[in-house]
């Protein structure tokens, strides 16, 4: 009976260029979005206030970029990652359209990279996914690299094949809403005095709030995203590796930042890109995040009232910002780093 159970891919069950159509479409409620806000906090009107986001143009709330990315994000988990050593990092990760409550969310990934590692026991994969609506209309796409156990230590290794991934998604590969009406209410509903002409290149935020992780807040999470990853949720397991506990999802740490990042960056509506991440060190239930942020580019756009922040998320773990001034070294990153990750952002501008 074993044989009709699956134990989902090792390194040595993935091949260059194969496409995976994961199972499991997810139809998104407003019970998810509520959950979402419980868990991490997150205040972004333009996602907790139907009046706020008709009054933008929309035709009715869209639910968070992060949740609709770790929704789509854990649809690929049982067939890439749920064997991971670790998840490694993020590239050309787009926002391409708005996701909002009914739509139904359907992934794909891509194999476009292999590499095993020296020690024969483990290698890297990385893959591209798009995640689809119901009306199979692409909403998003991204690049990631994870750490892939090997079942057969004696399975030959494969061709190493790294992809060339951008830097950054460009400005003009930003997909912009449409319609996006910006008006002068802005900033009572986000209750931010600072706009695009406000930031300036090389500024740094840090944002003076924490938020701790407990073991139930991350639990719920892996759950709410149907995020089976044994790492993250199989504390019987993970009892005997080299930690002795579960790790937190990064993409908790993210949004937990995202939201922690609020206060100075009111103004900053939606995700339009995610142009790289690392998880530089792992985060465990009871330790408390902090977030930094320091401004990489001022971008303007099509869009006469938008424009476009490319920003250096940093998430920390058990110290406030203030008191980290080398995030990374010649020797690797500080130890308190678990999260560095470029991202951009819409905001509108000022005078409309």
């Amino acid at each position: 009976m074993t044989g009709k159970i699956n134990a989902g891919r090792f390194f040595e069950d993935f091949k260059l260029g194969e496409v995976i159509p994961h199972a499991t479409p997810r139809t998104i409620t407003s019970g998810d979005t509520a959950l979402y806000i419980a868990l991490t906090g997150a205040r972004n009107p333009l996602h907790c206030s139907a009046p706020f986001a008709l009054s933008l143009g929309y035709a009715q709330m869209p639910i968070d970029d992060l949740l609709a990315f770790h929704i789509a994000f854990g649809k690929t988990v049982p067939d890439i990652s749920v064997n991971a050593v670790a998840n490694l990092g993020y590239a050309d990760v787009r926002f391409i359209q708005p996701v909002f409550v009914g739509d139904t969310l359907t992934t794909s990934s891509e194999v476009i990279g292999l590499k095993q590692n020296s020690s024969g026991k483990n290698g890297v994969v990385w893959v591209r996914s798009t995640s689809v609506n119901q009306d199979q209309q692409p909403v998003l796409s991204w690049v990631r690299w994870v750490m892939v156990h090997k079942k057969n230590l004696a399975a030959p290794a494969p061709e190493t094949v790294i992809p060339d991934l951008p830097a950054f998604v460009a400005a003009k590969d930003l997909r912009l809403p449409a319609p996006f009406n910006v008006h002068q209410e802005i900033a009572v509903a986000t209750g931010g005095r600072y706009f695009w002409e406000d930031y300036s290149v090389g500024e740094r935020l840090r944002h003076p709030a924490g938020l701790t992780i407990n073991d139930s807040d991350h639990t719920l999470a892996t759950h709410l995203y149907q995020n089976n990853a044994r790492l993250h949720f199989d504390a019987h397991l993970m009892q005997s590796t080299p930690q002795g506990l579960r790790l937190v999802y990064g993409g908790v740490v993210i949004s937990a930042c995202r939201a922690l990042s609020f206060e100075g960056l009111e103004n900053a509506l939606s995700i339009a890109a995610i142009n790289g991440g690392t998880h530089a060190n792992p985060s465990y239930a009871g330790d408390t995040i902090y977030c930094m942020t320091e401004v990489l580019d001022q971008w303007t756009l099509p869009h006469p009232q938008l424009g476009a922040l490319r920003l250096r998320m940093i998430g920390l773990k058990n110290i406030p910002p203030d008191h980290v001034e080398n995030i990374k070294t010649s020797q690797g990153y500080h130890p308190n780093v678990v999260l560095d990750l470029d991202y951009t952002v819409l905001i509108p501008r000022k005078g409309n």
